[in-house]
């Protein structure tokens, strides 16, 4: 019989497996749910059996979805690595990996993901540039660094952003905190509390430029390089912080903590990766963004993908 299977119906199956659901599946790969759904029935029909129980949580498939899945983890890294084999003798040179980052927070996630990344392109040349960077951007531009990772998506003259996704960020409070009786926390709330940060300028803290700044309100302040130590502090009653949420969520049962949403509407961060407009196309630049995209999804909590069509928003 004629298969109708193609490649996308194949990374369909593994996103179903990687997120264990149709919602977070669609998100992963960018469809709307219908357009997902369809993809699989098409794929049932051919089969003549359905890919996974109904209504199973968490997704569990049949041994149809199970024989399709193991061959989509067969071919999938096959065709990958063609591709990369085919620019690597489309270009035939290797190029350089030097990031920026501007967060103190982005090291947790970005070591997970470069581990997949170098083996993929063992030819790079991978390296930091020193530190953290309030103006990580201006290394890019320079010359000083490849690839920035930046909190803002506005726009930059010279540099492309690739977008990497969204995150919730909470105001992280000891248990015994009088304002955990409080649904979420508005600006007001932290003006008589001291607000322990990194040592970064406020331009880069999501709380304070969306929140604490158009309120008017400037609280106490102390700071931390070590996201550890913010959290004892804030435990120990000295201060209150505003961390995306998969930064705390492990320290919660352990430490004497509680977070809340900070606003009705809930804080959101945002994270780009920026390189050089007139390098924006290189393939090893989009699969790293892919790479964190997907790395980030699947393991931490709070986790939205951004698309590209939001930066023109911006």
């Amino acid at each position: 019989m004629i298969s109708p299977l193609e490649l996308r119906h194949l990374r369909t199956l593994r996103a179903l497996k990687a997120t264990g659901s149709l919602t977070r599946a669609a998100e992963l790969l960018n469809l709307t749910q219908s357009a997902l759904s369809h993809q699989l029935k098409l794929v049932e029909d051919w089969a003549s059996g359905p890919l996974f129980v109904r209504k199973s949580v968490p997704l569990a498939f049949s041994p149809v979805g199970e024989r399709l899945l193991q061959l989509a983890e067969q071919v999938l890294p096959q065709v990958e690595a063609a591709q990369r084999d085919l620019v690597r003798l489309a270009d035939g040179q290797a190029g350089s990996l030097r990031i920026a980052v501007e967060c103190h927070t982005c090291f947790d996630w970005l070591l997970p993901a470069l581990s997949k990344f170098r083996p993929r392109w063992p030819e790079v040349d991978f390296d930091f540039a020193t530190g953290f960077h309030s103006r990580p951007a201006e290394l890019v531009l320079e010359g000083k660094a490849d690839l920035a990772i930046m909190g803002e998506g506005k726009a930059v003259k010279g540099l492309s952003l690739l977008p990497l996704f969204r995150c919730g960020i909470v105001a992280v409070l000891a248990q015994e905190h009088p304002l955990t009786a409080k649904p979420w926390l508005d600006a007001g709330d932290f003006a008589s509390e001291t607000l322990i940060t990194y040592p970064i300028p406020d331009d880069m803290l999501d709380v304070v430029r969306q929140v604490l700044d158009p309120a008017g309100v400037h609280p106490a302040r102390r700071t931390s390089e070590l996201t550890n130590a913010i959290l004892q502090l804030v435990a120990a009653r000295k201060g209150v912080a505003a961390l995306p949420v998969w930064v705390v969520h492990s320290y919660l049962d352990h430490h004497g903590l509680a977070i809340r949403p900070i606003t009705a509407a809930g804080l959101q961060g945002e994270l780009y990766a920026a390189v050089r407009e007139d390098q924006a196309t290189l393939p090893y630049f989009t699969d790293f963004a892919a790479i964190v995209r997907e790395t980030c999804f699947l393991t931490l909590p709070g986790i939205e993908l951004l698309e590209p069509s939001e930066i023109s928003q911006k």
